[in-house]
């Protein structure tokens, strides 16, 4: 129990040397040790601790040929500490200093990568994923033979399948919600963004059902055109999925369709 006692004091007394040491490093005026420090915590990813250092580091040697791999790790330390909007910042502030610079390819294809960072789930607001999309394609423009280019490829893919998931979900919500005007053309415009997403038979069939309880509930003047709406999506569905899950409902829907359109014209020559 003794030394298992002492070793913990001497842990305690180490950790406080440590702490003393850091301290005094930081109110030291030998910047050669504080930039070898700011590295060494860096390395080690203490950098809570090493930012202290950069910031001084920066400052100091500004107008040097050394700051600029200060103003490059920098936004590193905020990206691993989770901080990815201030990381941003100092990367698009890092390539404003240096556009030219050997590391701004990485600098800006870590900009693209905290927003990435920062994509929420589908259900949730979705504009740091566009902004993750609109970063990942400004770099792929900029840098077409980047080694990050297969990486950003598979990236985009997946924010653009989060970005798909979130507006299908949203149509599927007018239509549960009966506002049928509202699901056809948002799962119209899912369709448009999105033309080879692998829900496009269940966006298709849902268009034409949305089209078709839509024209069921609709004043006597509308009806036509909006049954005839149905019909046409009827007839795209059927060309595209002959064999589809959903053709027995497809084809109950078309049937009774075709009967009301039926009935509305002989109405309208009465």
């Amino acid at each position: 129990m003794r030394i298992f006692g002492f070793i913990i004091l001497l842990s305690v007394l180490l950790a406080g040397s440590g702490c003393n040491s850091y301290g005094r490093l930081l109110k030291t005026g030998d910047y050669d040790k504080k930039f070898f420090a700011a590295k060494e915590l860096y390395n080690k990813g203490d950098y809570d601790k090493a930012i202290p250092f950069f910031e001084e580091l920066m400052a100091v040697y500004k107008g040097t040929k050394d700051v600029e791999k200060l103003y490059y790790y920098y936004p590193y330390c905020h990206f691993g500490l989770g901080d990815y909007q201030l990381a941003i910042f100092y990367f698009q502030n890092f390539l404003d200093y240096y556009p030219r610079s050997y590391f701004a390819e990485d600098a800006r294809y870590m900009i693209a990568y905290s927003y990435y960072k920062m994509s929420p789930e589908p259900s949730l607001e979705q504009s740091n994923t566009e902004k993750a999309i609109e970063a990942f394609q400004l770099f792929a423009n900029m840098n077409p033979n980047s080694k990050y280019i297969p990486e950003v490829n598979d990236l985009m893919d997946e924010l653009r399948a989060k970005m798909e998931e979130k507006w299908l979900k949203s149509a599927m919500l007018y239509f549960n919600m009966r506002e049928y005007r509202a699901a056809a053309t948002a799962l119209l415009n899912v369709l448009h963004d999105y033309p080879e997403t692998k829900d496009r038979e269940k966006i298709m069939f849902h268009i034409l059902k949305s089209q078709y309880l839509l024209a069921d509930n609709s004043i006597k003047e509308k009806k036509r055109e909006r049954y005839e709406n149905a019909s046409a999506s009827y007839i795209a569905f059927i060309n595209q999925y002959p064999q589809s899950k959903y053709l027995a409902d497809a084809e109950r829907m078309y049937l009774d369709i075709q009967q009301k359109i039926i009935k509305l014209k002989s109405d309208e020559q009465i």
